[in-house]
C-alpha cells in the first residue's frame, strides 16, 4: 500500500510578475500625482520671477538662490528652525522616557492611563491652541492666576509677549502635544525587552542606571533611531501649531523656515522665492537624513536574518 505525498505547493509559482507592479501602479500613480509633480513644478516655480499664484513668470535662473542666501531673515529662520528641533527632541524625549517608564509599572488604573496618555495627540490642533491660549493667556489664564496666588510671581506673566518667552512656549505646547505619541511607542519597546535581562542584572549587583544604560537603552536603540529620524524630519516641518499661537511673532522671534516660507509666497506675494526657501529646505532634510542614516543606524543583526 503507497502512501501519496502531496508537495507543499511553492509561493508564487505560476503568478506573472506583471500583477505585482499592476496592484503597486494605481499607488505610484497617486504619489507621483501628489508628491512627485507638485515637487518638480516647486522646483521649475524657483527658477522664475513668479510673485502671485497664476500668473505668468519670467526665467530668472539662480537669481532666487543668490537673493535668498543673501538673506539675513533667512539664516535667522535656519538658526530657529534648528533651536526648535533640538528643544523638541530633547522636551519630548524626556517627557516620553519618563511617561513611558511610568506606564511600564503595573499600578491601579494604568491601563486606563495607557490609553488617556494619547489624548493630547488626538486633540486637532486648533483645539490645544485655543486652550493653551487660555491657560497661558496673562488676564485670566489658569496658569497665571495660580503663580500669582501661590506667590511664585508677583504678576502674571506674559508667555507670548517676548520673543525667548513665545519661543519657549511654543516649544513647550508642542512638545506636550506630542511627547504622548513618542511614550506609547517607546512603552510598546520597553516591553519587548525580556525581564530575565533585569532579573540577572539585579542577581549581579546592577544599580538602577547600569540597568538603564546597558538593558534598556540598547533595547531601544531601533527605536530611538526611527523617532530620532522621522521625529526630526516631522518637528522641522511643523507649521500649524506655530501660526495658530504667534504668526511667527513677536518681531519673527518665532519665524521658522515653514512659518517664513508660508509669510513670503501668501503674505509678501513673492512665489518664486518661497519655492526656493522650500526647495533649500528639502534639499537640507534629505542630507541629513542621509547623513543621519550613515552614522546613527543601529548595527544590524546578521542572526535575524535566516530566523522565519
Amino acid at each position: 500500500m503507497s502512501a501519496s505525498i502531496t508537495q507543499p505547493r511553492r509561493r508564487g509559482v505560476g503568478t506573472p510578475r506583471w500583477l505585482g507592479y499592476a496592484f503597486v501602479l494605481p499607488l505610484m500613480l497617486w504619489l507621483a500625482a501628489t508628491i512627485l509633480i507638485p515637487l518638480v513644478q516647486s522646483v521649475a516655480l524657483s527658477f522664475q520671477n513668479v510673485r502671485v499664484i497664476g500668473t505668468p513668470g519670467e526665467f530668472v535662473g539662480f537669481a532666487n538662490y543668490t537673493r535668498l542666501f543673501a538673506s539675513e531673515r533667512f539664516w535667522e529662520a535656519f538658526g530657529r528652525s534648528l533651536i526648535w528641533v533640538l528643544g523638541n527632541a530633547v522636551l519630548q524625549t524626556v517627557l516620553a522616557f519618563a511617561a513611558a517608564l511610568i506606564l511600564k509599572q503595573s499600578f491601579p488604573g494604568h491601563r486606563v492611563a495607557r490609553i488617556w496618555i494619547i489624548l493630547s495627540w488626538i486633540v486637532p490642533t486648533v483645539v490645544v491652541v485655543i486652550i493653551w491660549r487660555w491657560l497661558l493667556s496673562a488676564s485670566g489664564g489658569i496658569i497665571n492666576y495660580a503663580l500669582v496666588a501661590l506667590g511664585i510671581t508677583p504678576e502674571p506673566i506674559g508667555f507670548f509677549s517676548t520673543g525667548d518667552g513665545a519661543f519657549a512656549s511654543v516649544i513647550a505646547i508642542n512638545s506636550w502635544r506630542w511627547f504622548p505619541f513618542q511614550a506609547v511607542i517607546l512603552l510598546a519597546a520597553l516591553q519587548r525587552i525580556p525581564g530575565e535581562l533585569y532579573e540577572a542584572a539585579s542577581v549581579d549587583g546592577a544599580s538602577t542606571l547600569q540597568k538603564f544604560f546597558n538593558i534598556t537603552l540598547p533595547g531601544l536603540q531601533s527605536v530611538l533611531f526611527v523617532m530620532g529620524l522621522i521625529g526630526t524630519l516631522m518637528s522641522f516641518n511643523i507649521f500649524d501649531v506655530i501660526w495658530l499661537l504667534t504668526q511667527g511673532g513677536p518681531s519673527a522671534a518665532t519665524t521658522t523656515l515653514p512659518v517664513l516660507i508660508y509669510d513670503t509666497g501668501f503674505r509678501q506675494f513673492r512665489l518664486s522665492q518661497a519655492a526656493a526657501i522650500s526647495v533649500v529646505t528639502g534639499v537640507f532634510l534629505l542630507l541629513f537624513a542621509l547623513v543621519f542614516m550613515r552614522f546613527a543606524a543601529p548595527p544590524s543583526d546578521d542572526g535575524e536574518e535566516g530566523r522565519i
